[in-house]
């Protein structure tokens, strides 16, 4: 979906969200439940309908034929999910007005549901009979006539979209309690673009609406057709939520785009309904930030927990909760999440993780699992984010990359300072282009010696760059055109007036579409020049103020830090100095200045002995 697309989408769920306000009884912090069961539904049949030439396909092919499979049979294999007539979105919104559009839509989704046992008691039924009124049965009906609109060829990931947007809009408790907040969507495909999760299973322990997996189905898709690979999609992804709700949610969202998997209830503190040790290919996941009350007693022998160490050195006063004993709690969960992620990991694994900027120096035992992991070499990169990327808060956080292929080894630890990569969307929102996402990602795979993929890049926007020229330069001959074309004088002023207000209109519209075909090639040739400049020979290198790679001896001398900050450096672009030189003139000022503050000081006592001698 285009940004344009996407705030079209925002303006329908703010007349839904008004319809919902005026007309209903329920409190904003209800509205997403029937809005997004509607919204499953619609891009259910967007799917559904993309996929039914091919579903008629295979029942032409079969029929009459001993290995004839059921419409809902074909279509599971194909979609991920069957539609009967009565569960399509064109279905319920052609029913006429005097029908109960409420037991429709709850029929729909037992329909769903019968047909994908994954879904059972996941989807909305019951909330769509309390929009009903004494006096007015018509809400149902106007919702569905409002996400109508949404265009044939909106994708899935919108749907962790639009929780977002009812997030930040309505704040919604689901996301607003224990350091949670979820993951903007170009965060996430830059994290997926990192560790590549092609094939195999996927585990997200905190895995909120699903939107970690949604964006790694999306990156199979794209790299299968570069790869020019015909084989079935082979992913599974395992997900566990706390918030029952949107346990609801994640499922709806890995139903929607066809997906393969679980999603489970449970407190990934406690719980471990996958039997996570060094089970999963790739880990993803955006877990809740710097959560203090985590009971030390039920988890320190737990070794998906405690392999690199626990966290401790807190008691934590139970008599105020009215408990006859204290209870022994970690004093930050935020490295029970890094263990976790560290030990779910086969030996081949991967994993990308969002953590409080905060982790990456944290003191005390914190300290000594950083340091851990860090001689284990599981830790592959760290980078940090910029800040206000999140819907909900403006919290500063840092990416962890997991290589479990290098445990065993002291191999360098790619930092990434990317604090000046963004785009800025509203005063209060930033977030990654595709071109940065690509960009950053080329970082970390010339870093694995990927030098092929880099060359790949720069013809694809050498290629996107010729074509907006050529474009562009087609549109200019349009504008010259049209400039030729000025209407005559005549002597009839109002039809004179009339032909140039039309010709004028013509021409500026021409120009603002040469304009923007003309900044996009410069939009391209900027990505070219930006990669040029930093790897111009192709090849991983340092870039201060960008990227480092540093060895366990430097980062020992750092004190175990895995602050980007720290490596990187800082560029001085207003003066062109190095850091070094920078440094050196900053000492120079520094002793001038002081020598300058001495003379000062004795001027005034001259002055003021002066004037005491005139009184």
């Amino acid at each position: 979906m285009t940004a344009e697309q996407l705030k079209e989408l925002e303006n329908t769920l703010w007349q839904a969200a008004d319809k919902l306000r005026v007309d209903s009884g329920l409190k904003a912090s209800e509205y997403a439940t029937p809005i997004l069961g509607l919204i499953f539904l619609r891009f259910a049949s967007i799917r559904y309908n993309r996929i039914k030439p091919e579903i008629e396909a295979v029942l032409i092919s079969q029929k009459g034929s001993r290995m004839q499979q059921s419409e809902s049979e074909i279509a599971i294999a194909k979609c991920g999910f069957y539609l009967p007539k009565e569960a399509q979105y064109e279905y319920l919104l052609a029913l006429p007005e005097e029908e109960d559009i409420a037991k429709a839509i709850k029929h729909a989704m037992e329909e769903i549901e019968k047909y994908k046992p994954e879904l059972l008691d996941s989807l909305p039924k019951e909330e769509y009979f309390k929009l009903y009124s004494p006096d007015d049965r018509t809400l149902p009906k106007s919702l569905l006539k409002i996400f109508a609109n949404i265009p044939e060829d909106a994708t899935g990931d919108v749907f962790g979209k639009v929780y977002e947007y009812f997030l930040s809009e309505f704040a919604l408790a689901e996301g607003q309690g224990g350091g949670e907040f979820f993951t903007p969507t170009s965060v996430v495909k830059l994290m997926v673009e990192v560790i590549e999760p092609y094939k195999g299973t996927i585990f997200d322990p905190a895995c909120g609406s699903g939107g970690m997996f949604v964006q790694s189905s999306y990156f199979v898709d794209r790299r299968r057709e570069e790869l020019h690979d015909t084989d079935t999609k082979d992913l599974m992804v395992y997900g566990a939520e706390r918030t029952p709700e949107t346990v609801k949610l994640a499922r709806m969202n890995i139903a929607v785009n066809g997906l393969r998997g679980e999603i489970k209830p449970a407190n990934s503190y406690y719980e471990d309904p996958y039997n996570s040790y060094q089970k999963f290919d790739y880990v993803m996941a955006n877990p809740p930030f710097n959560v203090d009350d985590v009971n030390l007693d039920r988890v320190k022998n737990q070794i998906r927990f405690n392999e690199y160490g626990i966290p401790q050195n807190k008691t934590k006063s139970a008599a105020k909760k009215g408990k006859e004993k204290d209870v022994n709690t970690v004093p930050n969960a935020n490295y029970l999440w890094i263990n976790l992620f560290a030990t779910s990991l086969k030996p081949t694994g991967r994993a990308a993780l969002v953590m409080a900027n905060s982790a990456s120096d944290a003191r005390n035992s914190e300290a000594d699992i950083r340091k851990n992991l860090i001689k284990s070499g599981v830790i592959d990169a760290m980078l940090t984010l910029p800040k206000n990327m999140f819907y909900t808060v403006t919290l500063p956080a840092t990416l962890w990359f997991f290589d479990k292929s290098n445990a065993g080894t002291e191999h360098k630890i790619l930092f990434v300072d990317a604090r000046n990569i963004f785009r800025q969307v509203t005063r209060a929102l930033r977030e990654f282009t595709e071109e940065h996402i690509q960009n950053i990602a080329t970082i970390f795979r010339l870093f694995r010696g990927e030098t092929e993929r880099l060359t790949a890049l720069l013809n694809n926007y050498k290629a996107r760059a010729a074509d907006y020229a050529n474009q562009a330069s087609a549109q200019l001959e349009v504008v010259e055109q049209l400039k030729k074309e000025k209407p005559e004088n005549t002597r009839d002023s109002k039809a004179e007036e009339r032909d140039g207000k039309r010709w004028q209109k013509q021409v500026e519209e021409a120009e603002k579409q040469y304009k923007a075909l003309h900044d996009k090639q410069v939009y391209f040739e900027i990505q070219i020049q930006w990669l040029n400049e930093r790897f111009p020979n192709g090849v991983y290198e340092d870039v201060t103020g960008l990227c480092k790679a540093a060895t366990v001896a430097e980062i020992e001398e750092q004190d175990w830090s895995l602050n980007p900050g720290r490596y990187v450096g800082v560029v001085i672009e207003e003066d062109g100095l190095t850091e070094e030189e920078f440094l050196v003139e900053m000492k120079e000022r520094h002793s001038l200045l002081h020598n300058l503050s001495l003379k000062a000081a004795n001027l005034e006592k001259v002055i003021s002995s002066n004037f005491n001698s005139i009184l």
